[in-house]
């Protein structure tokens, strides 16, 4: 069953609206490329847009009302936005969830150190990264500092014109021979990924002048000492801007399509709702996804079960039977990307059953890998609902697996909320070189 290209079905007007949401798009994207910054920013927009924070209600005994808006902020790093509606909240909730953690390179929590004239930080890779394609090339640090007194100071260094970049040495390759005879996971090791930010000595200090240098240079600007280190949350990203690709501009490169073009996407769906709704809305953004949805601000947390609670308890008369109720009546778009086709890495995809750029949304039924290990698989009901709903609307949109059987595979947060038994599918937008 083939898949129309969308672009052939755009008039010049969609062809513009596509353009102005892309020009947003991009500025999400820079400006939101840790899942603390992804949250400020949606922060900002739910609170332009007339959210109130869940906590400051619930502070107040305020009773929530059909065609109220909520957002529930979880430690900096999850988010959540209810628009209420007209039905009960143990109706159900109708939700679009994407994650907002990205794979990239954190600083360990003693990270500083000096080796031959030049001043190191020592990291811990984050996610399903490829430990070679993070070498020679600029970067940046972002991030925040917590300081004893409860002070939190925000960091980037490396994103605006005027600043430096810092970066990891790869070997030369006129001495690569070794090197290159390695598999590819392991021509760079993960303790090799050390970030090099200085190799200019303070005067007159004997002992670990350049790291001396370095401490100097970050006391002045961000009043931080190295101890303020061991309490730090300091992420290294690739550095600049996202760009139009192709001469065409047809494309977007950029860092953290994964998965903030789905979290970009189901932010604007719920704040572009202007009536009250049947149900109550929600728009869920993830943290440690990339990690296993791990952890308090993960998925596997119970602050999403939390919420939706404080929800049936602002809205009627409480009980754990209707959140129970509630959680299992949801229905859910779990928004994550999928691996476009390739021409140039055919071999790992079945074509009739790969995404492609340019035909629209992706389902994908069931993620996982070998034998869909560790996925959530739809009910074929849901699906069926999801081709009347998006037929109707005439939304174009395509299904798909990750590559082909025993190629390899991956999980989203989906297999997470199906446990509560609500109405689960994978969707989202086919990526290259994710």
């Amino acid at each position: 069953m083939e898949r129309k290209n969308a672009w052939k079905t755009y008039s010049e007007e969609d062809i513009s609206k596509l353009n102005a949401i892309s020009a947003e798009y991009v500025k999400f994207l820079d400006n939101g490329k840790t899942e603390r910054e992804c949250v400020t920013e949606t922060v900002a927009a739910a609170q332009k847009a007339g959210y109130v924070d869940l906590e400051q209600a619930i502070a107040q005994q305020r009773a929530l009302n059909p065609g109220d808006c909520v957002y529930s902020d979880f430690m900096g790093k999850a988010l959540m936005l209810f628009k209420i509606g007209k039905q009960p909240i143990f109706k159900g909730l109708n939700i679009v969830g994407a994650h907002i953690d990205s794979p990239r390179i954190d600083l360990k929590q003693n990270p500083l150190y000096e080796d031959t004239d030049f001043a190191y930080l020592d990291t811990h890779y984050y996610g399903g990264i490829k430990k070679y394609q993070w070498v020679a090339m600029p970067l940046a640090m972002h991030g925040v500092v917590a300081k004893k007194d409860g002070t939190l100071v925000n960091i980037v260094i490396g994103e605006d014109p005027s600043d430096p970049v810092i970066g990891i040495s790869d070997l030369l390759p006129h001495l690569s021979r070794d090197q290159m005879s390695k598999k590819g996971s392991v021509v760079i090791e993960g303790e090799e990924l050390n970030i090099i930010i200085g190799s200019k000595p303070l005067n007159d200090e004997e002992k670990e002048p350049v790291k001396a240098a370095v401490l100097a240079l970050l006391k002045e600007k961000y009043d931080i000492e190295e101890e303020d280190f061991l309490s730090a949350e300091l992420e290294v990203v690739p550095a600049g801007a996202a760009r139009d690709f192709g001469l065409d501009r047809s494309m977007i490169i950029g860092y953290g399509h994964d998965d903030r073009v789905c979290a970009y996407a189901s932010v604007n769906a719920i704040l572009s709702i202007d009536e009250t709704p049947e149900y109550t809305c929600c728009c869920l953004l993830a943290d440690k996804e990339e990690i296993g949805s791990v952890g308090a601000t993960g998925m596997h947390g119970k602050h999403f079960e939390n919420a939706v609670a404080e929800l049936v308890n602002a809205t009627g008369e409480y009980s754990d039977l209707l959140v129970r109720r509630a959680l299992t009546a949801c229905r859910m778009l779990s928004c994550d990307v999928s691996a476009g086709y390739d021409p140039n890495f055919a071999g790992v995809f079945e074509r009739k059953n790969a995404a492609y750029l340019g035909r629209g949304v992706c389902f994908n039924k069931y993620t996982g890998s070998g034998g869909k290990g560790g996925s959530n698989d739809a009910n074929a009901e849901y699906m069926g609902k999801l081709r009347r709903l998006m037929d109707d609307a005439n939304v174009n949109f395509q299904t798909a697996e990750l590559g082909k059987v025993d190629q390899g595979g991956g999980g989203t947060i989906a297999y997470i909320c199906a446990n509560y038994g609500m109405e689960v599918i994978d969707s989202g937008v086919a990526v290259l070189s994710m």
